[in-house]
């Protein structure tokens, strides 16, 4: 176990383009969004595990003992693509009390803290003792990736910690990133821990939570872009909620009752990606604003093409109509309804036109954050490295 506290990050995610097309076998550009969780795991030597999640009002505490008898279900031969099992599942929720009246996002970060240090403590021959402590500046359920996010800062650290991969920061670094056999191994217990989650994720969220940058995903196959530029954007969240099953189940609805008529948008929201995954690569060889105006068109035909789609809202044409006001384009990110919109921004954007732009989105009751697309995965920090409202989260160092 290593005798250090380990700091580690992980990027939420949007999707750029293709989505609600990509349930249909189209291609969807899923990209690593700036806005970060972070975990610090401190080392105890007192017999306790404790996780606590102030983003959620929750702090679990157990005896290293008292977590023991649960192992029997966690054999160290168990196959890592083996996804977590029903039985296991159960066993974790009478374990820690979790009933039904438990709130749901309390009782999924629970169940995936308690399962991926239950299978990487049998893996590596021991129970550690740690202090978790997680902070994001990611919302919950508004399709940003919060929870992917957490489940690769659990799996970086866990397996960091066990010596079961190495710890990539060296002495006076500020930031540290793990070796790519290493990052496919977080990836992986990552993916177990959306499986805890999610029951049948698709794997995009974890991905992208640990290598960060931008990947391409279709049936089933996910691709990692070799280089993206990192964008500005506005990602505005209308806080409407919605409901993704209800959503993709109207698409689907639709697309079997005009057929010759969704089809050729299916096709064209594809094209849209291709196209988009070009530009980006273009911008990453060569940077020029002679881009942007070829990203700004792909981001209102598309938006254009969601709502033939159905998948439009109120909340959302309002994002649109306040920042075209201020010569900006947005869209619609993940499965609309309302839920999140992102506003593409050029280096060149004055900041008095976002500050506006963010003063009418506050006004509309909207939450909104300037940010990145195209951020780095996984991290490992040094506390000096962390910002001040993170270090403030942790109890400073």
């Amino acid at each position: 176990m290593l005798a250090r506290t380990l700091f580690v990050s992980a990027p939420g995610k949007v999707i750029l383009h293709g989505e609600h097309a990509v349930v249909h076998g189209k291609a969807a550009l899923a990209v690593a969004v700036n806005l970060r969780t972070f975990l610090k795991m401190t080392p105890w030597n007192d017999g306790k595990v404790s996780v606590e999640l102030p983003n959620i009002g929750t702090r679990l505490c157990w005896e290293t003992a008292e977590l023991q008898p649960l192992l029997v279900a966690f054999p160290a031969d168990q196959a890592e693509s083996q996804p977590p099992s029903p039985e296991q599942i159960e066993q974790l929720k009478e374990f820690a009390g979790l009933t039904n009246t438990t709130a749901a996002t309390q009782s999924l970060a629970t169940l995936a803290f308690l399962y991926l240090y239950l299978s990487i403590a049998s893996k590596c021959g021991f129970m550690p003792s740690v202090a978790i402590l997680v902070f994001s500046e990611l919302p919950t359920g508004a399709g940003l990736g919060s929870s992917a996010a957490y489940s690769v800062c659990l799996a970086g650290a866990l397996l960091s910690g066990c010596g079961v991969i190495g710890y990539p920061l060296e002495e006076g670094q500020a930031l540290g990133s793990w070796p790519e056999e290493e990052l496919a191994l977080i990836n992986s217990w990552a993916f177990r821990g959306e499986q805890v989650i999610h029951g049948n994720p698709s794997g995009v969220d974890n991905a992208v939570g640990t290598r960060g940058g931008a990947l391409r995903y279709q049936s089933g196959e996910i691709c990692s872009l070799k280089s993206v530029p990192t964008l500005r954007i506005l990602l505005t969240n209308t806080r409407v909620p919605r409901s993704t099953k209800v959503l993709v189940a109207g698409v689907k609805d639709k697309i079997m009752k005009f057929p010759a008529v969704m089809e050729p948008v299916l096709t064209s929201i594809d094209a849209i990606s291709q196209e988009c995954e070009a530009v980006l690569e273009a911008m990453a060889e060569r940077p020029s604003l002679e881009h942007y105006p070829v990203l700004e068109e792909l981001v209102d035909i598309n938006q254009h093409h969601l709502n033939v789609m159905g998948v439009g809202h109120s909340s959302l044409d309002k994002v649109c109509q306040v920042t075209a006001s201020h010569g900006l384009h947005s869209k619609l990110t993940g499965a609309g309804g309302g839920g999140c919109a992102i506003t593409l921004l050029r280096p060149d954007t004055a900041s008095s036109v976002v500050e506006a732009a963010i003063r009418d989105l506050g006004n509309c009751g909207f939450e909104c954050w300037e940010t990145d697309i195209g951020a780095p995965g996984v991290r490992a920090h040094s506390p000096q490295s962390l910002k001040a409202e993170v270090l403030k989260a942790f109890g400073g160092l």
